[in-house]
């Protein structure tokens, strides 16, 4: 597990850098095409989602919606889980938002996340 969190704090630092010079297409392409392993480990979802929040806590500024997705989206492919990224809107008042989805379920955020913001990208 441990080795599982810094593997994460590595991650959210490199897209945080992404980030930080306006490199969304960089961001969204690594999540595109990171890989997924060939078979998931017991609990893999909780173990990965459990060290990206332990990561998040340690990290030293905020860490964004996109940025924190980003990461559990990747980790769960390495760990041989379907995951995909979500990227949502919302009108009025207008905001975006980014969660992980494994098999239509929201694994990171609010179950109820999906009915705020409408989907315009899935990767």
């Amino acid at each position: 597990m441990q080795w599982l969190v810094v593997r994460a704090y590595l991650r959210l630092v490199h897209f945080d850098r992404l980030l930080a010079k306006d490199d969304f297409a960089a961001l969204y392409q690594e999540v595109r095409l990171c890989p997924l392993s060939a078979t998931p480990g017991p609990d893999a979802v909780e173990r990965v989602c459990g060290a990206v929040d332990m990561a998040c806590i340690w990290y030293w500024k905020e860490v964004l919606c996109l940025q924190r997705s980003a990461v559990v989206a990747c980790l769960l492919r390495q760990c041989g889980v379907p995951a995909k990224m979500n990227i949502g809107c919302q009108v009025l008042p207008f905001r975006a938002h980014a969660w992980v989805e494994v098999h239509g379920q929201v694994v990171n955020d609010k179950p109820y996340v999906r009915e705020i913001y409408a989907v315009i990208d899935r990767c």
